[in-house]
């Protein structure tokens, strides 16, 4: 009788152990339990209409920018475009054309390349590389020509691309000129305001008082010629 009292108290001991085992792992679960994060979908860069766009930037005035631009810069620059492109007189075509002489030159100036069905694309709706151009295909290519082979990410920092494109033009197309300073594409050019009271133009006006005067020219007579005295009906009497 007392052996089956004493398995009785075992057994009843190892039944409690493992019940406060249960309870506790229970109560931890509940205290320690974090929500799992969902799962995330395809990111989609999409700007935020409700904060309102940023005004666009105005494009870059080349006559300006470019006769201070530091071509040592511009060329340290050019060692992340090595990979891919030579810019030597003469030189070979890596993964990417040479660049030597390609400022101002053809989009698809390097003749026996491969290049990509979007560029020979391009090259139908902007012939040649301006100054404007390659600065946008050197800021981000694949959005400035959809479907270009050239993996670029592109280059974001705009004095970065000035540099470089000032170097580039030294390599082999110093013929291309620069082009003269262009008030309306430095600072400040596009918010001149009107003059204070100044009338605005009425639409349809005249052709007379649209037409600006040459430069130098007399300016119109606005005052009307006096009619001549009207003639005698009858001569003088003597």
């Amino acid at each position: 009788m007392s052996g089956d009292l004493k398995w009785n108290k075992i057994m009843g001991a190892c039944l409690g152990t493992a019940f406060v085992i249960l309870v506790v792992q229970q109560v931890s679960g509940m205290v320690y339990h974090t929500k799992q994060p969902e799962k995330m979908g395809y990111f989609v860069d999409a700007p935020d209409e409700a904060a309102g766009a940023e005004p666009a930037a105005l494009p870059i005035d080349w006559g300006t920018v470019l006769p201070t631009a530091d071509l040592a810069a511009g060329e340290a620059a050019f060692a992340r475009c090595q990979a891919c492109h030579t810019v030597n007189a003469g030189g070979a075509d890596g993964i990417g054309p040479n660049l030597n002489g390609v400022m101002g030159g053809p989009v698809m100036h390097r003749a026996g390349f491969a290049y990509s069905d979007a560029m020979a694309k391009h090259k139908a709706e902007a012939p040649t590389w301006g100054y404007d151009q390659i600065d946008a295909f050197l800021t981000a290519p694949g959005r400035y020509i959809p479907g270009t082979k050239m993996s670029f990410a592109g280059i974001r920092d705009e004095k970065t691309r000035i540099n470089l494109i000032a170097w580039l033009r030294t390599q082999g197309s110093g013929g291309f000129a620069i082009p003269a300073s262009d008030p309306a594409r430095q600072p400040g050019a596009a918010a001149a305001p009107a003059a204070d009271g100044a009338a605005p133009a009425a639409e349809g006006a005249a052709a007379t008082e649209a037409a600006p005067a040459a430069e130098g020219a007399a300016p119109a007579t606005t005052q009307a010629t006096p009619a001549a005295p009207p003639a005698a009906t009858s001569a003088p009497t003597a």
